[in-house]
């Protein structure tokens, strides 16, 4: 078994950058706003960055005793649902069953748009990067629903910490809409955390404007 390695925001917001994961600057968001950050968990594409982001989810799921299957929303969730779950069985020696979906159902073989452990009369934590405006997520709890699944929680790398349009986060949204628990390896708080003991005022002071606007 693996010596278990604790994950450590600051090391992984370390990580990010090195990768370009996550960069300060500016940034015009798809929403139309101007972020001083951006954070693109797609360019977490190797070994070392997927098994530190793994590590931090495998962490925050054996705090839960409601874990039945971990499910990766296709296409991004996909690889973090597969590593996470040989975390859990290499670090926690937790052999948790996972699975994901097609973007479109296959009328041939198996079938359907699930892939992998059957999801039915289970506990289900899906597992994804970030939720900006909770649609993709809303849409896998109804796919996941209607296999027959119970939603225990989601878990994401990135809590923006922001405002959607109303005054409740998209995350918050979630949470009170679906009445689920959204967990958060990092958040926006953190960001400024590492901003503050490094030193980068400028960037720090750009992080606090946004939030002072938009922050929740």
């Amino acid at each position: 078994m693996t010596t278990p390695v604790s994950f450590h925001p600051q090391a992984f917001i370390e990580l990010a950058l090195s990768r370009g994961v996550l960069k300060f600057g500016e940034f015009t968001l798809k929403s139309g706003r101007v972020s001083p950050y951006f954070f693109n968990a797609g360019l977490l594409n190797d070994g070392e960055a997927l098994s530190l982001l793994a590590q931090g989810y495998a962490d925050k799921l054996v705090q839960c005793d409601n874990v039945g299957v971990i499910f990766g929303p296709a296409y991004k969730g996909i690889p973090f649902v597969a590593a996470t779950a040989v975390a859990l069985s290499q670090v926690h020696c937790k052999s948790v069953p996972w699975g994901f979906n097609r973007k479109e159902a296959k009328d041939h073989g198996e079938g359907g748009v699930l892939v992998g452990a059957s999801v039915a009369g289970q506990k289900v934590w899906i597992i994804d990067d970030v939720i900006t405006a909770g649609t993709a997520i809303r849409e896998v709890v109804t796919i996941l629903k209607n296999a027959g699944a119970t939603i225990a929680g989601v878990l994401v790398a990135l809590d923006r910490q922001e405002r959607g349009q109303g005054e409740l986060s998209a995350i918050q949204e979630v949470q009170k809409e679906l009445e689920i628990p959204v967990h958060a390896l990092i958040t926006m708080k953190d960001l400024m955390d590492y901003l503050d003991a490094k030193g980068e005022k400028e960037a720090l002071a750009n992080m606090q404007a946004y939030r002072e606007k938009y922050g929740i």
